[in-house]
């Protein structure tokens, strides 16, 4: 068991301490409680900002009115399950684009093996994949590029996300259950319903 002296001294120390002092030093602790933290909703990634996903938490919670510890844990989990939408809809906007610049680097070097000067001169002269084909048929071919690849990215997405959602909506479901509780207890206690034997 720690002594009393023990945890005076221990006390003393705590106060010495100042915290980081270089920007690097203070930058990588304000993330901790967010990287590290086992109550932590949301594990921000270094391409995230910590600041942006605590803006949007509050913009959730505003929305809902959580008066127990179970409401407040239940908005924090819904926000934190939005979020990692918003992130799987980049994921998926960044897969379309990747698979994009591969096809245009395909038909840019397609075109260079050719070699007709007049087509290097234009590619030069135009930038990279400027002219662009139709944009459905682009995005179909690259649709069904991501689909058939080997390590299945566009399938694993989209259980993430499909799992992602059916978790939101169990939780939005369980909130509007806990408002029409709230919502008939506050009824109940403005207008009481009286028991006929007590005039008789």
């Amino acid at each position: 068991m720690t002594s009393y002296r023990q945890i005076e001294a221990n006390r003393r120390n705590a106060l010495k301490s100042t915290g980081p002092r270089t920007e690097a030093g203070k930058e990588a602790s304000r993330r901790n409680a967010i990287r590290h933290g086992l109550t932590a909703e949301t594990v921000i990634g270094a391409m995230e900002d910590a600041e942006d996903y605590t803006t949007f938490e509050q913009a959730i919670t505003a929305d809902y009115d959580a008066q127990s510890a179970v409401e407040r844990e239940l908005v924090l989990r819904l926000a934190s399950l939005l979020w990692r939408l918003r992130r799987a809809t980049m994921m998926e906007t960044g897969l379309f684009e990747l698979e994009a610049q591969h096809l245009c680097e395909h038909r840019k070097n397609r075109q260079l093996l050719q070699g007709s000067s007049e087509l290097i001169h234009e590619l030069f002269r135009k930038g990279n994949c400027e002219t662009k084909p139709d944009a459905p048929i682009e995005f179909a071919r690259s649709f069904l590029r991501l689909a058939n690849m080997p390590n299945f990215a566009l399938d694993r997405l989209s259980r993430y996300e499909a799992t992602l959602w059916r978790q939101a909506g169990r939780i939005i479901y369980v909130l509007k259950t806990l408002d029409r509780r709230k919502l008939q207890e506050q009824t109940r206690r403005r207008f009481p319903i009286h028991d006929e034997s007590e005039y008789e």
